[in-house]
């Protein structure tokens, strides 16, 4: 509700100028920083437009940053590295590309990193770059395991079933027991064994028959 003037009321006394012009820039200079701050947080919000969507070749493309050792770097890859997870937890693929590309290019050798781009490349539905990244993983670190589920779920989008047993096999045999993934895991390997059951049945069946006459 606007508040209302009684007149019977004194009328309120007017304030020196410079106490207006102080007020207003006060205001100006908050205003300016919570601006900065919105545009350095770079995190996707409800109530803004969805950003316009990456393409994941465009993202590949950028132009990598000379690698160092130092501090400084460091720290902006353990910060990149955490945003991109945080990305992937929410299911924003394209962020999460974005900072691990981030990551790569000033620590290539990062087998974690190449395991992430290639779930995020899994979200964007980019299976055979997906699994260029899950192979350049266990190149990296051959017990790498999350790199063989990441791996037998690609192959099996790519039609590779058997390519698809191996990997999810490798990683039932190396994933310890309470491994979060592990259930589904199983699940899948026992529909495909299923399928390829139900397959061999078939192909058998139909060698039995005895040609017409």
């Amino acid at each position: 509700m606007q508040p209302t003037h009684n007149p019977d009321l004194p009328a309120q006394q007017q304030h020196p100028r410079r106490d207006v012009r102080r007020r207003a820039l006060g205001i100006t200079v908050l205003a300016t920083l919570a601006l900065g701050s919105l545009l350095a947080l770079e995190l996707p919000r409800g109530d803004r437009q969805p950003p316009k969507r990456l393409a994941f070749a465009d993202v590949l493309a950028l132009a990598p940053r000379n690698p160092t050792s130092d501090a400084a770097t460091l720290k902006e890859v353990q910060a990149r590295f955490e945003q991109g997870v945080a990305m992937l937890h929410m299911r924003q693929y394209e962020y999460a590309l974005t900072a691990f590309h981030q990551v790569l290019a000033l620590a290539p050798k990062i087998p974690e990193a190449h395991v992430n781009m290639g779930f995020a490349l899994i979200g964007l539905e980019q299976w055979k770059h997906a699994r260029d990244f899950f192979e350049s993983a266990i190149e990296l670190r051959r017990d790498q395991i999350n790199a063989y589920y990441g791996l037998a779920l690609t192959l099996e989008e790519l039609g590779d079933r058997p390519g698809a047993m191996g990997a999810m096999q490798t990683y039932l045999h190396r994933a310890p027991a309470d491994d979060p993934f592990r259930a589904r895991a199983e699940s899948a390997m026992w529909e495909w064994r299923s399928a390829a059951s139900v397959s061999a049945s078939a192909k058998g069946s139909r060698s039995t028959e005895l040609p017409g006459r």
